[in-house]
């Protein structure tokens, strides 16, 4: 995609996945312009008017009854950026940063808002340029809009806090300069609809979201290769058990395991073998990985109709001059969605550990202990499984519901808040102990085929096999084992594996 046409509303999961990974210029559809002006005169009709409208002329949150002088507007709206911009932390990546903002044009774009398109267009300019407000990851708790994160965007339009550009940190009126843009007014109005939305909660989501389908695409593949090293039966793959159950997305992962296993050397070796079940770690992949991907399904749901949401209040009707305060800053379906999110990659991961520990053992894989050979001398794969296990068992804390806990704010008014930021943010955590697990699966899964020769598995798993063996070669003595580890998990957590495997099983 060379441009980005912004349709408000219409994001879908292709788009937000390619804005994540890299910089596409945005422009905004013409078609959006007379809803954003007609949203902006209702504003300024209520100014005219004299009305008393909670987010244009009176405080915020428990000062929400406090009446504002015309004559401080201005300040009022400059004043809530400069004082929720309090963040704290890491910085967001430049990938979630372009996401949020992309994610908060569409949202100001949909004519709800009462915001000038200006300002609208000094984002956009901002975007295209990629100056990428510093904005700290902590601070928000997902309630009354993830206020915290989007102040510390706005208040580089004001000429305050800090960008990144091409790597470098520059101040805000550094960045405004390469953008052409200079500092900004903001109207009656303004600064509520840029802080009030879920915009941070639902980029880092989606961060997630991307994390979680590279963990499965790549969990299918290692898991397929495990069981050929295993020497698997591919029984339990059978169409006819999925449909017995009638679950779509295991009927769909077992799919998959049947296209990556097909026809091998090693599957046909042991056909009449008198093993007559494997164990669950292998045998109901199916089952495991197939809630994996429908909670995964359910979350792009989710996310999408998020991103193409409204999140600020209060909400401008344009067709009947109504100005209405709601809720919709609430980001409970995020951080329950985040939550079972953080659910299903723990349980790639569990599973993934169970399968390369059963590769280690020889009574149950029938492979020399520890995946190496003169055991005793060598320890192989024995302490690699134990840092398999520590990943699986941190996720297990990682993996605690966010969405279950609240912690009233702004002197109660505020008193119950979703903990959205939190559960999204926490899933690259997990994702990177679930990586580290699938990688060492990986080299174990590739070290037990390599011990079938002169044996191959199938052509498919062959090449997902040669991938590895591209940066690691076959483990036949101890060695410095770390780099092998850092090695796979880079090429899963860059998605080469993934992207192998050409699944697609969100698309």
């Amino acid at each position: 995609m060379n441009k980005l046409i912004l349709q408000p509303g219409q994001l879908d999961l292709n788009i937000l996945r390619q804005v994540y990974r890299k910089h596409i210029p945005l422009e905004l559809s013409k078609d959006a312009e007379p809803g954003i002006n007609a949203a902006e005169q209702v504003v300024l009709d209520v100014i005219k008017q004299g009305r008393t409208v909670y987010g244009i002329n009176t405080g915020f949150g428990l000062l929400a009854n406090t009446r504002i002088n015309v004559d401080e507007l201005e300040l009022l709206q400059r004043s809530i950026v400069l004082s929720h911009a309090a963040g704290t932390g890491d910085f967001m990546s430049e990938g979630t940063v372009r996401l949020l903002m992309l994610l908060k044009i569409n949202s100001l774009s949909r004519g709800y808002s009462g915001i000038r398109l200006e300002v609208i267009n000094a984002l956009i300019a901002l975007y295209n340029a990629q100056i990428y407000p510093a904005i700290p990851e902590k601070g928000s708790v997902g309630a009354s809009g993830d206020l915290a994160p989007l102040a510390h965007m706005s208040v580089v339009l004001l000429g305050e806090g800090e960008v990144f550009h091409q790597g470098q940190r520059l101040s805000a009126q550094q960045g405004l300069a390469i953008a052409g843009l200079s500092t900004i007014t903001l109207a009656p109005k303004e600064g509520l609809a840029l802080l009030n939305g879920t915009q941070a909660s639902t980029a880092f989501a989606l961060q997630g979201l991307f994390y979680a389908e590279t963990a499965l695409h790549s969990a299918i593949a290692i898991g397929a290769l495990s069981v050929d090293a295993a020497q698997g039966s591919r029984v339990p793959f059978d169409d006819r058990i999925q449909q017995a159950r009638g679950h779509k997305s295991q009927i769909d992962i077992a799919s998959a395991y049947r296209g990556l296993l097909d026809v091998s050397q090693i599957g046909s070796s042991h056909v009449g073998c008198e093993k007559v079940q494997d164990p669950y770690s292998l045998r109901c992949q199916p089952q495991v990985m197939g809630a994996c991907l429908q909670q995964i399904r359910f979350a792009t749901e989710t996310l999408v109709t998020e991103a193409n949401g409204v999140s600020d209040n209060p909400l401008v009707f344009a067709d009947s001059g109504d100005i209405l305060s709601g809720g919709n800053f609430h980001a409970e379906a995020v951080a329950m969605t985040a939550d079972m999110l953080a659910i299903a990659l723990c349980e790639i991961g569990a599973l993934s550990e169970r399968r390369m520990a059963l590769l280690i053992d020889p009574s149950l894989s029938k492979l020399p202990p520890f995946l190496v050979n003169n055991g005793g001398v060598n320890s192989g794969f024995m302490i690699a499984q134990v840092t398999s296990a520590a990943l699986a068992s941190e996720n297990k804390t990682y993996a605690h519901p966010a969405s279950i806990d609240s912690l009233p704010t702004s002197a109660n008014q505020e008193d119950h808040v979703s903990m959205a930021t939190f559960a999204a943010r926490r899933l690259r955590d997990i994702y990177d102990n679930v990586a580290g697990i699938l990688a060492i699966e990986w080299l174990a899964a590739a070290q037990g085929v390599d011990f079938r020769a002169p044996l191959l598995t199938s052509e498919k798993l062959e090449k997902i096999k040669a991938l590895l063996r591209e940066k690691v070669s076959f483990y036949d003595k101890d060695r410095y084992f770390a780099p092998d580890i850092e090695a796979a998990k880079r090429m899963i957590k860059n998605d080469q594996l993934a992207d192998l495997t050409q699944l697609n099983l969100l698309n």
